[in-house]
């Protein structure tokens, strides 16, 4: 069995539910210390957080990702348990596989090579893991974050391992991301009898015109600074409505409805929040608005980094890949306002979150060279 393998199924093996690490990262770490990497552990609060480096001074490359998965849903779904890694087909099968543990599994190998070949190489080579990715992202990257800018600890580089890719391995070099912006609104009614509206105030009823003006604006449109052919459109999206007694003859008193932005680099945080609060006063609503800003855009422009990972897949995958900052968000979000250029090469997402994740063992086996030549082309 080699050792990408190996370590992917041990990490699969362990119940790391967002934030529990469940002792993923101690082993990645005594992997790396016995590499003759510097073990760091930053933890905050319930969350624990890797910094492990080779060499010193700059430049400075740092491969990132997370330790922790979502949760699997009903075993009973899974043709195999999603914490016993199961290999079918020429597929490795359990939760975290693809998203992404194979990632960081193909990390550790690659750094381990990468150091023994090159003991006194230029510059630093770093891994920093987060338990804390699939959930509130609070504890994780976003302080590791801060703490790096209160002591001045720079990142020139940065290679995110995360599924990226759409068909085959390196398909999609995804270079930025959208910001994300999320909103819980309370509307405030008065609870009554359906047969007796005029003694009460639906705030569901209230809630639909300004939510349909919401949804239906084409956010970019006539904000020539926002829109970014490098960025698909600004949209608001709701995710989420509650309200109601259970009953089907009581006017709710409240109505609660979580949304979220995903925004290009011309919108500020604070003009989103703005225009939500202005078209809801247009309409007359009682209201509370609980905002949690997510991550800002950013933006890799052609760089250094950028063009070695490109190269690297042509060479080696045999493909040019698509490069843009479509899907969700990542930490790199946290990263990339520390000054470092930024990218997210992974395995295909096709399984990711899904009942019988999935990654495959040739796509597996093939992402500690790419990760170690990424390195040698930067710093060597």
């Amino acid at each position: 069995m080699s050792k990408v393998l190996a370590l992917t199924e041990d990490l699969i093996r362990r119940v790391s539910l967002t934030p529990d690490d469940a002792g993923c990262q101690d082993v990645v770490a005594a992997r790396l210390a016995a590499a003759g990497f510097h073990i760091q552990p930053l933890p905050f609060g319930p969350v624990q957080n890797l910094w492990a480096t080779h060499g010193q001074g700059g430049p400075v490359l740092a491969f990132l990702g997370h330790t922790d998965v979502v949760p699997p849903g009903p075993r009973a779904d899974w043709t195999s348990d999603p914490f016993l890694p199961t290999i079918r087909d020429g597929w490795l099968y359990g939760r975290g596989s693809a998203d992404m543990k194979g990632s960081v599994a193909a990390f550790v190998v690659a750094m381990e090579e990468f150091a023994a070949a090159h003991p006194n190489h230029p510059g630093t080579v770093a891994v920093l893991l987060t338990s804390d990715e699939e959930g509130d992202a609070i504890d994780g990257v976003r302080k590791v974050a801060e703490h790096f800018r209160a002591i001045g600890q720079r990142i020139d580089y940065c290679v995110t391992g995360e599924p990226s890719s759409k068909e085959e391995l390196g398909d999609l070099l995804r270079v930025g991301r959208r910001g994300t912006l999320s909103g819980t609104l309370l509307v405030r009614g008065i609870q009554g009898h359906v047969a007796y509206p005029d003694r009460a105030r639906n705030p569901i009823h209230q809630a639909m015109a300004p939510l349909a003006e919401l949804c239906a604006r084409r956010w970019d449109d006539g904000y020539p600074s926002i829109g970014n052919k490098e960025f698909p459109a600004s949209s608001f999206q709701i995710s989420n409505i509650h309200a109601g007694t259970g009953a089907n003859n009581v006017i709710p008193g409240s109505c609660e409805v979580v949304f979220n932005f995903r925004y290009n680099p011309g919108w500020q945080t604070a003009d989103l929040e703005r225009e939500v609060h202005a078209t809801l006063d247009r309409h007359g609503l009682e209201y509370d608005i609980r905002w949690h800003r997510g991550g800002e855009p950013f933006l890799t422009r052609e760089g250094p980094l950028r063009r070695v990972v490109r190269e690297i897949l042509i060479e080696r995958c045999g493909v040019v890949p698509e490069e843009n900052t479509s899907g969700g968000t990542s930490d790199a979000r946290f990263i990339a306002p520390l000054g470092a250029e930024v990218v997210e090469m992974g395995p295909v997402n096709a399984s990711i979150h899904k009942v019988d994740e999935r990654v495959s063992l040739d796509e597996l086996e093939r992402l500690p060279a790419l990760f170690r030549e990424i390195a040698e082309r930067l710093l060597m």
